[in-house]
């Protein structure tokens, strides 16, 4: 968020290991009108994947379904039964309710539609006591699972069962990206989420005489830890001045090849890279009392900036172009509207355009302005695009997205705690039907404390909505505040945060 202070506070409750059950198989109306009579019901091919986060009296359950039929569904009403004395508390992404041990769960306006091959999802929260089994009566629209289209004679479930992984081979390098539809995707067409933990440290260490990574290691031990936890996404925070070379040590070129050494590294062990501008110049003068005044990339800035900005993107795309598995994070927190006095029409149009912007005295690079300076270069890179009110505002993303001769544009979302939109209502609201329509990845995410509540309730629901997350951060600063994910460059996971952490992503797969 607001520079590396405010960035330290965030936490995880620890929950337990999840189990996932993909493979069961559903029937559902073509159509989507369930009349309540089954057999009257034009059925299809479909399959529900269950997934639960159990922290012993309460869990969070994931359902997914799949639409494995050659034609859409429009409407669609999930239900299965539990054994024990699980009680319902609240969903999010279907209207859930509970009858005695039947659970029901019926689409929202923005995602009634399952497209043919496609899927949606939706989750809740449960409380419990005693056992947990997992429910096995899933039906859609009246009408029981079976995995095969029923109109058909075949007799054998096998296709059906069988879940794709889009998980990379565990030796092999990360899978190159582009953006399809609202998903990212393998150069095969295969659906893949970045996963993983920011990593801070090159943003600043240069600037305040630290050298490079602020005396941690990136070497192949410290890959081995972040692989004990199934990181399979990095995102490397970057300093604008350093790289060009105009301001900290080490810059330049020497600053340039720890990067690049450091990417290749993670991109060999099959972990994709994020590179994020994160510190810029312009001193922004009129600011308020807490943040930063000075003109160099000692912090961070509402906006980037016309002098460094296009300039600095140009030259990493020059560097990593011909490499997709790197994908490019244009501004790390836009907040341009706090200096026009919170003028979020004005922050839209300077997010977008640039140039001279109300309240800031410097001269603004738009995104337009760095979409251009990246595609200059021949680079064919996904580019990532954070909102407004650092990146936790997306309303107005799509009426201002920039020109991409390659339409290769994912929204960067950040979401912690002390944000506006913290809480499942506002995500239903705000972000799932965004997320219906471009690629959203949650590029930092935590709470105030160094608990896990808030974070697991964010990772179910994104993992529901097939968006990927990165936390903040892989540093061991100390958890003291929040946002520390580690206890030692080993990976030793911080208690609560990062355990909880830890846990959640050795259960998921990208």
């Amino acid at each position: 968020m607001l520079g590396r202070v405010r960035k330290r506070r965030s936490a995880f409750a620890a929950m337990g290991a999840a189990v996932s059950i993909a493979g069961t198989a559903l029937l559902a109306t073509v159509g989507g009108s369930w009349v309540g009579d089954a057999s009257a019901a034009a059925a299809f091919a479909c399959r529900v994947d269950y997934s639960t986060n159990d922290w012993g009296s309460g869990f969070g359950a994931n359902v997914t379904v799949a639409n494995l039929g050659p034609s859409a569904v429009n409407g669609w009403t999930l239900t299965y039964s539990y054994s024990g004395n699980q009680t319902l508390q609240h969903g999010w992404s279907g209207t859930w309710s509970q009858s005695g041990k039947k659970v029901t769960v019926a689409n929202l306006s923005w995602n009634a539609t399952i497209p043919a091959k496609g899927s949606v999802s939706a989750g809740a929260n449960f409380s419990y006591s005693g056992s947990n089994a997992k429910p096995t009566d899933f039906a859609v629209n009246g009408a029981p699972c079976t995995g095969v289209d029923p109109t058909t004679t075949t007799t054998t479930t096998t296709t059906t069962t069988t879940t794709t992984t889009t998980t990379p081979p565990v030796d092999g390098p990360a899978p190159e990206l582009r953006v399809s539809g609202n998903k990212l995707v393998t150069a095969d067409g295969r659906p893949y989420r970045l996963l993983g933990v920011d990593r801070s440290s090159s943003e600043f260490a240069c600037v305040q005489g630290k050298g490079m990574w602020d005396g941690g290691p990136v070497d192949q031990a410290s890959v081995d830890a972040m692989k004990t936890w199934n990181i399979r996404a990095v995102r490397v925070p970057l300093n604008e001045e350093c790289w060009l070379g105009v301001y900290g040590s080490p810059g330049g070129a020497t600053y340039q090849k720890h990067v690049k050494d450091y990417v290749d590294l993670l991109v060999a062990n099959g972990i994709n890279v994020i590179l994020d501008l994160h510190w810029t110049w312009g001193a922004y003068t009129d600011s308020p009392d807490w943040h930063c005044k000075d003109e160099h990339a000692v912090c961070q800035k509402p906006m980037p900036d016309a002098k460094y900005s296009p300039q600095f993107w140009t030259g990493v795309a020059t560097t990593f172009k011909g490499n997709d598995a790197v994908v490019f994070d244009l501004f790390n927190e836009p907040y341009p509207e706090m200096a026009a006095d919170w003028n979020k029409t004005l922050g839209w149009q300077c997010w977008r355009d640039g140039g001279t912007c109300t309240g800031l005295p410097y001269e603004v690079a738009g995104m337009q302005d760095l979409v251009d300076a990246v595609r200059s270069t021949g680079a064919t890179n996904v580019l990532m695009l954070g909102g407004l009110e650092w990146a936790n505002d997306l309303r107005e993303w799509l009426a201002h997205k920039p020109s991409d001769p390659l339409d290769n544009l994912a929204a960067s979302w950040h979401a912690y705690s002390f944000n506006a939109c913290a809480t499942e209502s506002c995500w239903d609201t705000q972000i799932a039907p965004f997320a219906q329509q471009v690629p959203v990845v949650l590029g930092e995410f935590g709470q105030e404390d160094c608990g896990f509540e808030y974070m697991q309730r964010l990772v179910d629901w994104a993992d529901a909505h097939h968006i990927g997350y990165l936390a903040w951060t892989w540093n061991p600063w100390g958890c003291t505040t929040g946002a520390v994910l580690i206890k030692d460059w080993n990976g030793t996971p911080e208690p609560g945060i990062g355990e909880g952490l830890k846990a959640h992503l050795l259960s998921v797969t990208p």
